[in-house]
């Protein structure tokens, strides 16, 4: 197969494919290199973006994947209506946020943070695939555990939680951004997920800071 056929071939399983696809596994359905697999994919999103293409190749969730350009988003919006993240209610967002940032974090601390009950959203977000249940607390009550799931990451657009903005940019002021510092400093057992495995298998799989949490919008 040449290299244009690799390309060529790559986008095609790229364009039906509902999930980021790894470079191993595109190699193993081509019977080729990842080597070669690497290239192909820099030629393809080379390609879109020097011919201002309408969609984009990025690498998320431990794969890569084809996405509409952010440029055509509100012509695609006027176009078709189908469900994304603007469809989550405000609760819906603020809990998701907290999770985010706080992962794993219970009930009782999202419900804290927001000064509201959240059992219904949290609800929502689970059957919406976008939270998880992640093990239990080990603190009094065993309370249990919520995280992000890899389809956040989709949904998203991040190659993983470190792809989150940093969560002081958004506080208003030095005194805002302090408190949330200290927040984050008191939060050490936040965490970067490994979602190159199911979500049932990295339950518990914390590993990051959520200082080390920083970035693009």
């Amino acid at each position: 197969m040449s290299d244009g056929d690799i390309t060529g071939a790559v986008e095609a399983l790229l364009f039906v494919s509902d999930e980021p696809v790894s470079a191993i596994t595109l190699a193993k359905i081509l019977d080729t290199s990842p080597s070669e697999i690497d290239a192909a994919l820099s030629t393809m999103a080379t390609r879109f973006q020097e011919e201002e293409r309408g969609i984009q190749l990025r690498e998320v969730a431990g794969g890569w994947r084809l996405y509409t350009h952010p440029a055509y988003h509100d012509v695609i919006e006027r176009y078709v209506l189908s469900w994304d993240t603007r469809q989550l209610s405000q609760a819906a967002l603020e809990a998701l946020a907290v999770i985010a940032y706080y992962q794993p974090t219970t009930r009782a601390a999202i419900n804290g943070i927001r000064g509201v009950n959240s059992d219904a959203v949290i609800s929502s977000l689970i059957e919406k695939g976008l939270v998880r249940e992640a093990g239990r607390d080990p603190g009094p009550g065993n309370a249990i555990l919520y995280a992000t799931t890899r389809t956040f990451l989709e949904k998203f657009g991040l190659k993983s939680l470190k792809d989150l903005p940093a969560l002081e940019n958004f506080a208003p002021d030095e005194q805002s951004r302090e408190f949330i510092r200290a927040r984050l400093s008191a939060r050490h057992s936040s965490m970067e997920i490994d979602y190159s495995t199911s979500d049932e298998d990295t339950e518990g799989s914390a590993t990051a800071d959520d200082d080390d949490l920083e970035i693009i919008d």
